[in-house]
């Protein structure tokens, strides 16, 4: 007896779609139990799935291991577009099953890939179906655009929003939402971050029922055009028919733009105030980004040979609850491994990650190697001086709030709830929570003022003691560091070139394992 499986197909799941698969699954079972020297091993069907890329269809992929292991040796199908709608996919599998000694037959077109031609034909008839597959993309694209320029909707429904029959209809519920944030944003001039944490506190739902808030969400609506009574599609395309990977739009194909499409939820000139205030704020937030902060000694001091990228931090917790640190050029951190793209444009870096502890090792090698720079030592062991206050003091900074700043947090709160239940009109809300957040600001810059340490102590007989400790290399103090190094260009795990403040020329450093035991 053969063994014998079939495989079947159809591209959406409408009513009439899947009555046809159930009819191509009778068929396939009447035809092989007809053939007494037939066995029927499985029917493999895929519903609603697009035959032009086989990643998606599970079904099919379930096939192909079977045929791996030897679970049958003769495939049905309906047609070449049944099988697969890409030509290199349709010649691809066909040849693969064929080394397995699985032949495949297309009823239809009445092809077994077992026949000497079965190659030629099926590259035919393949490209054939591929064809016709960019004709109907390009059709139903055609049809979706004009669609769009009608004003038709396609998406989904949003917070404010609900989309019925291609049409946008304000849902009150969430229009509150909406108004809300864009006033906390705009007249209270407060962050996404503290936007989504007070609509957190006050219990307030996202649009899927979910009770955390994130400040993507909040970006989210407002970036988002439609509150204003405006409807821009086609933010995405799908430049490969083949693959349906979409794309966002970045003008390689025209925008449909309406304005005045909808009810709006809150006014165009809101709307264009948070605008400018997205803008005014992103641009503070890239000069931040280029002042490094000091959070880790080698923050803003390692760049990267290959590119010049600067290296950025990774924080990894392991299974045992240590944290472990690391270092990787932020061009290999964003786009991995240099490549070239569809353009020929590289993209990515060659350069690997760092362990944190590496680079610790390696200053402690490099000071216990080298004659101590006078002119450098009192400036760095006064900034690890003042470190250490710092850290001491930081722990007056961790300490519960005072109760009278406990009781102001909990009285904004419930303040934010009765103003979002209607109960406190907006001008009260606006006075009593700008008097509460001075009054706080008020309280903690007090606590913070206790906690700044004196300044011009001269340095103590243990400290003198720990500088010694430090350039022997018998003590790791990260802050000594940081005072006493200027940059380090880091060219793989093995070699870098270490520039200490006050020096001109680098010291080259070569690494014989990774464990960094090498002086330089």
């Amino acid at each position: 007896m053969l063994q014998v499986a079939a495989y079947c197909r159809v591209s959406t799941d409408q009513e009439d779609q899947i009555h046809s698969l159930e009819n191509q699954k009778g068929y396939f079972e009447e035809y092989i139990q007809g053939n007494p020297l037939w066995q029927l091993t499985k029917i493999y069907a895929d519903e609603g799935i697009t035959g032009t890329s086989v990643q998606k269809r599970q079904a099919f992929q379930q096939m192909i291991r079977d045929a791996q292991r030897g679970c049958f040796k003769l495939l049905l199908t309906k047609e070449i577009s049944r099988f697969a709608r890409n030509t290199l996919d349709s010649i691809y599998y066909t040849r693969l099953l064929k080394q397995w000694g699985v032949g495949i037959i297309f009823l239809r077109d009445n092809i077994n890939t077992l026949d000497p031609d079965a190659e030629l034909r099926l590259t035919i008839l393949s490209s054939i179906a591929q064809e016709e597959s960019r004709k109907t993309s390009d059709r139903v694209k055609w049809g979706q655009k004009r669609r769009m320029e009608q004003g038709v909707v396609f998406g989904r429904s949003m917070l404010g929003y609900d989309v019925k029959d291609g049409q946008l209809f304000v849902n009150e519920e969430g229009a509150r939402i909406v108004r809300l944030i864009f006033h906390l944003f705009v007249t209270e001039g407060k962050g996404t971050h503290t936007i989504a944490k007070e609509l957190q506190q006050a219990g307030v739902p996202t649009y899927h029922g979910l009770a955390q808030w994130s400040n993507t969400a909040v970006l989210r609506a407002l970036r988002n055009e439609k509150y204003c009574g405006d409807l821009i599609q086609k933010k995405t395309y799908t430049p490969d028919y083949l693959t349906h990977q979409k794309r966002k739009n970045l003008g390689e194909e025209p925008l449909v733009i309406l304005h005045d499409h909808h009810p709006p939820i809150i006014s165009r000139a809101l709307w264009q105030q948070a605008q400018e205030e997205l803008k005014r704020r992103g641009q503070q937030a890239r000069q931040r980004q280029s002042r490094y902060s000091c959070r880790y000694c080698f923050s803003g001091k390692l760049y990267c040979g290959f590119c010049g990228s600067p290296f950025v931090c990774r924080r990894d917790l392991r299974k045992d609850g240590e944290v472990h640190l690391s270092w990787r050029c932020r061009e290999a951190s964003c786009h991995g491994r240099m490549r070239l793209n569809g353009q020929g444009d590289a993209s990515g870096c060659l350069c690997r990650q760092i362990s944190h502890q590496v680079l610790l090792e390696v200053m402690a090698q490099l000071l216990s190697a080298l004659e101590p720079f006078q002119q450098n030592i009192d400036g760095a062991l006064r900034s690890l001086w003042s470190a250490d206050k710092k850290e001491q003091s930081s722990a007056s900074w961790q300490q519960p709030s005072s109760p009278t700043a406990a009781l102001l947090s909990k009285r904004r709160l419930r303040l934010l709830e009765a103003y979002l239940d209607g109960e406190v009109p907006l001008e009260d809300y606006r006075t009593l929570s700008q008097r509460y957040e001075q009054e706080l600001q008020r309280l903690e810059t007090a606590r913070k003022q206790k906690s700044v340490p004196p300044a011009g102590q001269p340095l103590s007989s243990e400290l003198i003691s720990t500088a010694r400790e430090l350039l022997q290399g018998r003590l790791q103090k990260e802050s000594f560091y940081q005072a006493l190094l200027d940059r380090i260009t880091v060219y793989d795990r093995f070699r870098m070139d270490v520039y200490l403040k006050g020096m001109d020329q680098p010291l080259h450093i070569t690494l014989i394992s990774s464990s960094a035991n090498t002086p330089p």
